[in-house]
């Protein structure tokens, strides 16, 4: 079956950290842009970070810089998203989205493959 599927989310205090995964199964993620999104409730889809594995480039927006770090694992066919120092304001639904080529996937733009998501709660 040709599918991306997330894992590692959870509840968090603020402060702590989670390691998201985005596993892809039936193709591979090389030669693909591969996007982390997020959406909280009443909230639009934000793009959070990219990794584009033709150039290996990565995109961080501003509110995540410093603290989440996304990387490639070519023989797991996974990408991941390292997520240090967890704020409150970073609780949402976290997906991964993969188009082929060096193009960012955006909330605007249809992706070639997406997950079905995984939680992520910051809280005390």
């Amino acid at each position: 079956q040709v599918q991306l599927v997330e894992s590692g989310g959870g509840l968090v205090q603020p402060g702590g950290s989670l390691r998201l995964s985005c596993s892809a199964s039936g193709f591979t993620l090389d030669g693909y842009s591969i996007a982390w999104f997020r959406q909280a409730p009443g909230q639009e889809r934000d793009r959070v970070s990219c990794f584009s594995s033709p150039d290996s480039s990565r995109y961080y927006v501003d509110s995540v810089k410093g603290r989440f770090t996304i990387s490639m694992d070519n023989a797991k066919n996974t990408v991941y998203l390292q997520m240090n120092s967890l704020k409150p304001e970073d609780t949402a639904v976290y997906y991964c989205a993969a188009s082929i080529g060096d193009r960012c996937p955006t909330p605007a733009t249809k992706s070639d493959y997406f997950g079905q998501g995984t939680q992520v709660t910051v809280s005390s």
